[in-house]
């Protein structure tokens, strides 16, 4: 059998409403060829589990509910021991249209002028290309000081600093397979401030993405100020790991097998 380049990863926590149909319009993408694709099941305690088995996809299932972070994390580990080139991460809760994929793969596979190309591709909700996206005004609050946290620490315009919809190079999930190099709740701005100073390349395309249908999502209520403390918080330790300490300032610069 003829090694696949591309992985997807879907972390899902209670995603019993929405997992299926993500799945189904996943087998209907002309990438089949070249892709496969990864259900991390964050101790679900609904119906998650037993759908990812009867539609027969490859899962992992943490034993204890550990974060959306600790479950990318662990497609990551795996990714790295499968030997995948690229990694396309998605959420189960129907949100990212699977159109976005093929772009994303293109992306990653684009060189700039200095023959390098995106070690992670963000599939933005608010570029102009994007259409409309209808965010509450808590999330609106917490976007915009991200936006300014982003441009104040790299000088890069970010539209969009929380989208869980992104690709990764070998290089980037490589090192985010790594202890100590992914923050394990809330891996947003945070990780984009880390990539950018580290040197990786981090690149924006316009995507598709639709309203939750079904479920809960982890940002529901009041509970994005409490996310925008603890991202703030976090993004304190990346300044000071790469100002101060001048750990992993240049990473990015490197090759994979030197990270």
């Amino acid at each position: 059998m003829e090694k696949k380049e591309v992985l997807i990863i879907i972390p899902a926590y209670n995603e019993g409403n929405n997992i299926r149909r993500t799945l189904t319009q996943l087998e209907n993408l002309n990438m089949k060829d070249n892709v496969d694709i990864l259900v991390v099941n964050d101790a679900s305690t609904d119906s998650t589990n037993w759908i990812v088995k009867e539609m027969h996809y490859p899962m992992l299932s943490q034993l204890f509910n550990m974060g959306y972070g600790c479950a990318l994390q662990t497609g990551y580990k795996y990714a790295v021991r499968r030997g995948y080139q690229y990694v396309i991460q998605m959420d189960g809760d129907g949100q990212h249209d699977v159109c976005n994929i093929p772009a994303i793969y293109k992306k990653l596979k684009e060189k700039d002028g200095e023959g390098r190309c995106p070690d992670i591709v963000l599939g933005a909700r608010f570029m102009k290309e994007s259409g409309e996206f209808p965010i509450s005004l808590p999330k609106k609050i917490v976007y915009s000081m991200f936006r300014f946290l982003i441009r104040m620490t790299t000088g890069n315009k970010i539209a969009d600093p929380t989208t869980g919809l992104q690709g990764l190079s070998r290089k980037a999930f490589l090192y985010y397979s790594k202890y100590n190099h992914f923050d394990d709740k809330y891996p947003d701005a945070n990780m984009i401030i880390l990539m950018i100073l580290a040197k990786f390349r981090v690149v924006e395309i316009p995507a598709v993405m639709h309203m939750r249908e079904e479920g809960k999502s982890m940002h529901s209520g009041l509970k994005p100020f409490w996310y925008m403390l603890r991202v703030m918080y976090s993004v304190l330790i990346v300044l000071f790991r790469i100002k101060v300490l001048k750990m992993d300032a240049e990473v990015g610069l490197r090759s994979a097998d030197k990270i």
